[in-house]
């Protein structure tokens, strides 16, 4: 009876574990493949939102959480997770999304305007900016918890629901404050006619991310000559991007049509950017509006721009690398900064997504080279030539080539340089000791070597392979030799530290005031294009 009783206790007690191991499996099974299949389902439905955002004519981003309360344009429910569109500030959920794009149409950048000439209010309903008020009662806009109110997308007035009925017939459209910044767009649909181009060949916002910004640079040669200012949002690299599509417009004979550059700096080091006054980054700490307003009052200044030809030594058949330089060229320990941080960033460009991060990784990548110089005794692997005279080098390890004042994130390499005119046709040539000898110099602990001006710079690379970089785009290199010369120039918005906030304020009101015709085709001022 032991002996059975025993078995049967066994038997059971077997039971019981492989119970628990059955129903513990599922309990980490099952959730793993709910996670796996919502983890599926959500690629796929991002995938089909994609290619849907790409045939929408709104321009739709989507995201998970507004900042703010946010009600669907279609279903006036309080949204969360959804979609806007950028272009005319339209929103909605997922489940309206569609309905939305189909019934709901953006704002068109080139459209007749009425009979009687004037330009229509563009209106729509809810999600009214922040601190807004009614053009009618003069009352703040928005307040309520729902879907309420009305904004013009193009000259933004906002209305009560209430006080719509009492807008009058002759209140039209006059572009708002910013309305020299805007293209109005009856213009473009009536120098479309008359050129008898393609109606839609300008029928909507131009995405960079999507094509070159040479195709959205045409739009230039439909506006009057030398009334267009292009706003560039990035760093020094993609400066040097739009300003490359502008020689070519150069190259197609439309001089006439070349269009002012003015920079937002939202890159890592931004040093064009401070040099033209426009700030070593901008993190939203100026109001959009007040942005524009500086522009406004920029002063134009010819820049000048270089050509950096480099032919690889013993490469017969082969054409020389030639690349634009509107910064500066360098050859040493910061080009191999620049070099490590590119090649980190290629493999994982997530984590490069803050101007903190990046910047402590250059420190990082600069400490490292203190201990290794891998860049040690550069004069006796490189000959410098400065308009045909031979330099003699000294114990260096690198060498910097500069166009404008700033270098390194926004220092000055030594006191004055600068100062000189941006189109001077001159170069100011330093050279630097090691990576710490650059800390030293962003510090102003130290100054760099100087080493001369010149309006053409040719460097022989001997032997070996070193790390060279033009405006923070590095590349290893070896034995070559750089030629630097002259290549263009470049129409740029300088703004003047000496202006206020205040006198922005009140010129741009003073401009406000005077009323600008509806009737034809006017000239509009500086063009303002969303990219």
């Amino acid at each position: 009876m032991c002996g059975e009783g025993d078995e049967a206790q066994d038997d059971c007690g077997s039971r019981e574990e492989w119970t628990l191991l059955f129903w513990t499996s599922v309990a980490v099974v099952v959730p793993v493949i709910i996670t796996l299949w919502c983890s599926a389902q959500r690629s796929k439905r991002k995938s089909h939102m994609k290619d849907f955002f790409r045939k929408s004519k709104h321009g739709w981003h989507y995201t998970d959480l507004f900042n703010k309360p946010t009600y669907c344009c279609v279903c006036s429910q309080h949204i969360l997770q959804g979609a806007f569109c950028d272009c005319c500030g339209v929103c909605a959920d997922e489940q309206c999304l569609r309905r939305a794009d189909r019934s709901l149409s953006c704002k068109e950048i080139m459209a007749p305007s009425s009979p009687e000439g004037a330009m229509e209010h563009r209106w729509v309903r809810g999600n009214v900016p922040l601190a807004s008020y009614c053009a009618v009662c003069k009352q703040q806009c928005g307040t309520q918890p729902k879907l309420c109110d009305f904004r013009c997308v193009w000259c933004q007035t906002t209305v009560h629901d209430d006080c719509m009925e009492s807008l009058t017939d002759g209140d039209v459209c006059d572009l708002g404050e910013f309305h020299n910044l805007i293209i109005p767009p009856h213009y473009l649909y009536r120098v479309n006619k008359l050129r008898r181009r393609h109606p839609d060949e300008y029928s909507k916002v131009f995405d960079l991310s999507q094509l070159t910004p040479s195709k959205a640079l045409q739009l230039c040669t439909l506006l009057p000559p030398g009334s267009v200012q292009v706003l560039v949002c990035g760093g020094d690299g993609t400066v040097g991007w739009v300003l490359d599509a502008i020689d070519a417009m150069k190259l197609k004979g439309q001089d006439q049509f070349i269009p002012r550059v003015t920079i937002l700096p939202l890159g890592t080091g931004n040093d064009l950017s401070n040099t033209l006054g426009w700030g070593a980054g901008y993190a939203g700490e100026i109001p959009v509006e007040q942005v524009l307003r500086n522009i406004l009052d920029a002063e134009v200044v010819k820049m000048d721009r270089w050509k950096v030809q480099v032919a690889s030594k013993g490469v017969y058949f082969r054409k020389p690398k030639v690349l634009s330089m509107n910064n500066y060229f360098s050859v040493g320990p910061d080009a191999l900064m620049a070099l490590s941080f590119h090649a980190h960033r290629e493999k994982t460009p997530s984590f490069f997504s803050s101007r903190i991060i990046n910047k402590a990784v250059y420190f990082l990548y600069g400490t490292r080279d203190c201990l290794v110089q891998e860049c040690k005794d550069l004069d006796k692997r490189i000959e410098l030539e400065l308009d045909g005279e031979r330099v003699k080098l000294p114990s260096l390890e690198g060498i910097i080539v500069c166009n404008i004042g700033y270098w390194g994130g926004g220092c000055r390499l030594w006191e004055g340089m600068g100062d000189e005119p941006l189109d001077d046709g001159l170069l100011e040539v330093v050279g630097v000791f090691g990576s710490f000898h650059c800390a030293q110099i962003q510090v102003k602990l130290a100054n760099p070597v100087r080493l001369g001006q010149a309006h053409t710079v040719r460097l022989v690379l001997k032997s070996s392979t070193m790390p060279m970089q033009v405006d923070g785009e590095p590349w290893a290199q070896g034995p070559c030799t750089i030629t630097i010369t002259h290549k263009t120039q470049a129409f740029m918005l300088y703004h003047s530290a000496e202006q206020t906030d205040d006198d922005d304020d009140e010129t741009s009101a003073s401009e406000t005031e005077s009323p600008t015709p509806h009737d034809s085709p006017r000239a509009p001022g500086p063009a303002y294009a969303r990219a």
